[in-house]
C-alpha cells in the first residue's frame, strides 16, 4: 500500500470514528426523559447510591427537573430535539473531509475550534446553570475527546497534502 493510500485510509478510519461518536451523541438528546428514567434505574441496581451519593442525587435531580418540563413544558424541549439534529448535521458536513481530506481540511479545523470551544462554555454556563463543577469537567470531556481523532486527521491530512495530493477521489 502506497503512504498515500495509507495516510487515506487512516484519515477516514479516525473521520468514521469521530462520526459515529457525534451522531451517537446527538441521537441521546432525542430521547432524554426516557434515558434519565432508564439511567436511574440502572444505577439504583448498581447499588451505586451507596458508593456515589452525589452522583445519583444529581441523576435523580435532573430526573426530576425532565419529568416536570416533560409534562408542564414539553416545549422547552424542543430545544433539545434542534440540539440533536445540530449534531446530526454537523457529521453529515464531515463527508467532505472523508472525501477529499486535503481540500475539505477547513471542516476538521473548524471540528477542532468546537471542540475547543466546549471548555469555556461549561466553564461559563455550568456555574449560571447550576451545574455542579464535577458535571462540567465530564462535559468538557467530550471537546477534549472530541479534538484527539481530528488533531490525527488534521496532521495526516498535512502529510497528504505534503505528498501533492490536492485531490482526492474514491
Amino acid at each position: 500500500m502506497s503512504d498515500r493510500a495509507a495516510l487515506l485510509k487512516g484519515i477516514r478510519a479516525w473521520l468514521a470514528l469521530f462520526v459515529v461518536c457525534l451522531v451517537l451523541s446527538g441521537a441521546t438528546a432525542f430521547p432524554l426523559v426516557h434515558e434519565l428514567h432508564w439511567t436511574e434505574s440502572v444505577l439504583r441496581a448498581l447499588s451505586v447510591p451507596e458508593h456515589l451519593p452525589g452522583l445519583m442525587a444529581w441523576i435523580s435531580r435532573v430526573r426530576v427537573g425532565l419529568d416536570t418540563v416533560d409534562a408542564d413544558y414539553p416545549f422547552v424541549l424542543y430545544g433539545t430535539d434542534w440540539l440533536a439534529f445540530a449534531h446530526l448535521v454537523i457529521a453529515v458536513a464531515f463527508y467532505g473531509p472523508y472525501r477529499d481530506p486535503v481540500r475539505n481540511i477547513w471542516v476538521v479545523e473548524f471540528g477542532m475550534i468546537a471542540c475547543a470551544g466546549i471548555v469555556p462554555l461549561a466553564l461559563v454556563c455550568g456555574p449560571v446553570r447550576a451545574i455542579p463543577f464535577w458535571w462540567s469537567v465530564i462535559d468538557m470531556s467530550f471537546g477534549v475527546f472530541g479534538i484527539l481523532p481530528l488533531y490525527v486527521v488534521r496532521k495526516k491530512t498535512k502529510r497528504l497534502e505534503a505528498l501533492g495530493a490536492s485531490s482526492v477521489s474514491g
